[in-house]
């Protein structure tokens, strides 16, 4: 299944009510299992990933089945390794190409038992649930902060507590932070200093807990907004000004791209200013989900790029920078990479190709980044534009509600 695409003419005065944040819900859902809440969690996501974990929490089984559902492997690996029981979690063909190993090797050294049950390194896995005794750890720090954020949040039920090293760059920085905000919400106060994380032992406290809404979510507006007319606007509801959410850089970004954002009692009003800078660089190492956006944005701008800091792209839901060399490629954008952590377009372009159709990878991301092209590129198709509903279920509905014409 396919859908085409054709954008309005103008996109102003537009509110958009923009889906909760997965990554806040997965956390406090970890996080309420824990503290035993009995507080329901307020405004949940209802993203595949948040409806994943809702399913292994009101389950009265021990075998899960996660699907794609990357936090949510991540976040239940070290959860079920400290609830006593026999526990297997597997997920999609994708998920099981996607390496846990490093997770699993931590929880093995911190006293839990988990076994491979198909590829070494890799999903499905069994999980024999039990105390952890925790301590001394030394990770990688340009590792998934997935890894890093499971540990933690498990670290207080650790019965030595838990202290993290981390070496070299530390990658997803916001990520970390965002995790250990959330357990202080909790009552957990942990000690970050340079490169050394240390957990306490301690016990979770319930609160009552609301999920903000997705600053990634927003991106995908911010880009319409670039790909837009001179003085056109939307406004964005519910984001907080504060927010914890590192993808929340993604407004500071966006002036170079000749977008100006305001918050107000109405929310926050995004406004194309017709101002762009010449080239845009920018290492993505605390914010790599918003990397497909930029390359996306940059290109139909006409504004040459070099993304760096891109590492952790090749193992997410598809290698996304070949994913993007591949698509861009399709409208005669030539882009170079290293093929490890960069993204590079030099202003460079042939003959875009015809009956274009952009392929998602099983990769909502990539049908979101690709979707606000249709302002600068008429009549093309997005592939399996369902995929959207891992994070933004709500993304196309609000696309025609902006005036977008959207038909199979």
């Amino acid at each position: 299944m396919s859908i085409i695409i054709k954008a309005p003419e103008k996109t102003n005065n537009i509110n958009v009510e923009l889906p909760a944040s997965k990554s806040i819900s997965n956390r406090l859902l970890i996080l309420n299992a824990l503290s035993y809440s009995p507080h329901p969690i307020k405004n949940l996501s209802d993203s595949d990933d948040t409806k994943a974990m809702l399913q292994v929490f009101n389950s009265n089984t021990n075998h899960f089945d996660i699907g794609a559902a990357g936090t949510t492997m991540r976040f239940l690996t070290a959860y079920l390794s400290k609830i006593v029981g026999e526990w297997t979690i597997t997920g999609s063909t994708r998920m099981k190409q996607r390496p846990i190993a490093v997770l699993v090797d931590a929880l093995n050294q911190l006293g839990g038992k988990i076994e491979y049950m198909e590829k070494e390194g890799y999903p499905p896995l069994r999980i024999f649930g039990s105390s952890l005794t925790g301590g001394e750890m030394e990770l990688p720090g340009d590792i998934s902060s997935q890894y890093i954020s499971a540990l933690l949040m498990v670290g207080p039920a650790m019965e030595n507590g838990l202290r993290l090293k981390l070496t070299g760059e530390i990658t997803s920085r916001p990520y970390i932070h965002l995790t250990l905000k959330l357990m202080e919400m909790y009552g957990v106060k942990c000690h970050w200093k340079e490169n050394i994380i240390t957990v306490p032992v301690a016990n979770y406290k319930p609160v009552e807990a609301k999920v903000e809404s997705d600053w990634s979510a927003a991106s995908y507006w911010f880009e319409i907004i670039a790909l837009s007319n001179p003085g056109d606007s939307v406004t964005l509801k519910g984001l907080d000004r504060y927010s914890w959410q590192g993808d929340s850089a993604v407004a500071e970004l966006f002036k170079k791209l000749g977008v100006q954002s305001k918050f107000s009692a109405k929310g926050l009003t995004l406004t194309n200013t017709g101002e762009y800078a010449e080239k845009f660089t920018h290492d993505f190492t605390k914010e790599p989900d918003l990397a497909q956006t930029f390359a996306v944005t940059c290109a139909f701008l006409n504004i040459p790029f070099s993304l760096t800091g891109l590492h952790t792209l090749k193992i997410k839901e598809t290698d996304r920078i070949q994913a993007l060399v591949n698509e861009l490629g399709k409208f005669g954008f030539e882009l170079n990479t290293n093929d490890k952590d960069n993204l590079v377009w030099q202003g460079d372009k042939k003959e875009a190709t015809s009956d274009i159709e952009i392929a998602t990878y099983k990769d909502h991301r990539m049908a979101m980044a690709f979707a606000p092209a249709a302002l600068k590129h008429n009549l093309f198709k997005i592939a399996d534009p369902t995929v959207v509903s891992k994070s933004y279920p709500a993304f196309w509905d609000d696309l025609r509600k902006a005036g977008f014409e959207i038909t199979d």
